[in-house]
């Protein structure tokens, strides 16, 4: 036996009793969901921003009746509805397309190039950001109201076109100008292929612009 060290009999270590486990660490649970967690190259974003300017573009082609319509003609095809209702029906798909363009503005780094392609022109295949799921639903919804709105924007500007040329509608020049001068803000973009974000907030502007040209043709209703 060694001098000085007492030896450790069975009775001796139920005295001092089983040694501490060390506590256990926590469960992380799973890994969060960081901003760039599961993404996604997003579509291109000009294929949602390009039929809104098509939608505004044909609302504002209203310009057109004032120096290239006809005098009418005893075989031409009556109206289907009433000034009235096609003007309804024309501000609210303006107040549709402003919504949908705001929308696009508070998803900058999704439809407006926030980031290094900021300053791209108006070009397919240059715009890529990683998209996260609620992105792409997002996109797709954003799509389907733009198919939608292009559709009704195309039909009920020549329904109204069509009640201008009947006399149902008797506006002043200046208020077409008006329309044709909205119609030239949306060509120059395309003209000068101008960025996403100009081209989203040049169209939003568009669109507010032409809600009021709209609401002021309702005042020129003759029936």
């Amino acid at each position: 036996m060694i001098r000085g060290v007492v030896p450790r009999t069975a009775s001796s270590l139920r005295e001092v009793g089983p040694v501490a486990k060390p506590p256990k660490k926590p469960d992380p649970g799973p890994p969060k969901q960081g901003p760039d967690f599961d993404t996604r190259i997003a579509p291109d974003p000009f294929a949602a921003v390009l039929p809104g300017l098509a939608a505004l573009g044909a609302i504002a082609s209203i310009a057109a009746i004032n120096w290239v319509g006809h005098e009418r003609t005893p075989d031409r095809a009556k109206a289907r509805r009433k000034a009235s209702a096609a003007l309804r029906d024309l501000e609210n798909c303006c107040l549709g397309l402003s919504e949908i363009f705001r929308r696009f503005q508070r998803h900058p780094r999704l439809f407006a190039g926030e980031g290094s392609q900021g300053a791209s022109p108006l070009k397919f295949g240059v715009h890529g950001p990683r998209a996260s799921a609620d992105d792409c639903r997002l996109y797709q919804q954003l799509v389907n109201d733009v198919a939608s709105m292009l559709v009704l924007a195309s039909q009920n500007a020549f329904d109204v076109m069509c009640a201008v040329e009947d006399g149902e509608i008797d506006a002043p020049e200046e208020l077409f100008y008006g329309f044709g001068d909205e119609q030239e803000r949306l060509n120059k973009l395309i003209q000068e292929r101008a960025t996403l974000k100009v081209t989203v907030d040049t169209c939003a502007t568009v669109a507010e612009t032409l809600t009021g040209l709209v609401r002021r043709l309702k005042g020129y209703r003759s029936e």
